[in-house]
């Protein structure tokens, strides 16, 4: 089976208003809807788990129920306390109603990625399936500089081998759960992402194209792009 994994766990206020980000309409509708909608496109996935911060499961199941209406594929879960622990609250979630399956695929994703494309999606799922993991990535336009201490140029890499990571990121299921767990605390904590838990394991993550579209919303800034993509 296929699952959707939608993260939107996180509080952040960069924006400086009085809900997450992900709350903030976007159009009509607020940004997270337009990230489920998206998904809901997707006949391939079997159920959408959209991991939610405790405090804000009770504001996001009204935006559900006032914009999506009856979804039976849907279910909200309480995220954790970082991107990779919202992860796993939606792992456990499905392994306790579907049970654990080594075939089982979860398509992970920001909430704030609303534009996201279904080939992106349906090309995700197809990776995981054959290499078990997958990042969705564009290649970097401009000149990446690397800088040891912040101040002086330490190292310009080449370009034609540098991307931006976007997600979703896409797993076979028990693969990348049985590789969080087998981590040490020291490995759990450099962390950034779900593909740097095959890194560290030396395992490899096939890239998917993504599309320079898939903007990820997190300052006023991106806001007003997005609005003016709607």
């Amino acid at each position: 089976m296929v699952f959707g994994a939608i993260l939107a766990g996180g509080t952040g206020t960069r924006m400086g208003v009085d809900k997450p980000k992900q709350f903030l309409m976007l159009g009509e509708k607020p940004i997270i809807i337009h990230t489920i909608e998206k998904f809901l496109l997707c006949d391939k996935i079997d159920h959408i788990y959209v991991g939610i911060h405790p405090d804000w499961i009770d504001y996001a199941q009204d935006l559900l129920d006032k914009y999506i209406k009856i979804e039976k594929r849907i279910e909200l879960v309480p995220g954790g306390i970082d991107r990779n622990s919202t992860i796993f609250n939606i792992v456990d979630a499905i392994e306790k109603t579907y049970g654990e399956d080594d075939e089982h695929i979860i398509v992970t994703h920001d909430s704030v990625r609303p534009f996201v494309t279904l080939r992106i999606i349906e090309e995700n799922i197809e990776a995981a399936k054959e290499y078990g993991a997958c990042d969705t990535v564009v290649g970097a336009i401009d000149t990446i500089v690397v800088s040891e201490d912040g101040e002086v140029i330490s190292g310009i890499p080449d370009r034609r081998k540098m991307f931006q990571g976007q997600t979703p990121q896409s797993f076979k299921m028990s693969m990348i759960k049985n590789m969080y767990y087998d981590l040490t605390e020291d490995e759990k904590a450099i962390l950034t992402d779900a593909c740097k838990i095959c890194c560290v394991r030396d395992v490899p993550v096939k890239l998917v194209k993504g599309e320079v579209s898939n903007i990820k919303i997190t300052t006023i800034d991106d806001m007003k792009m997005a609005q003016a993509m709607i």
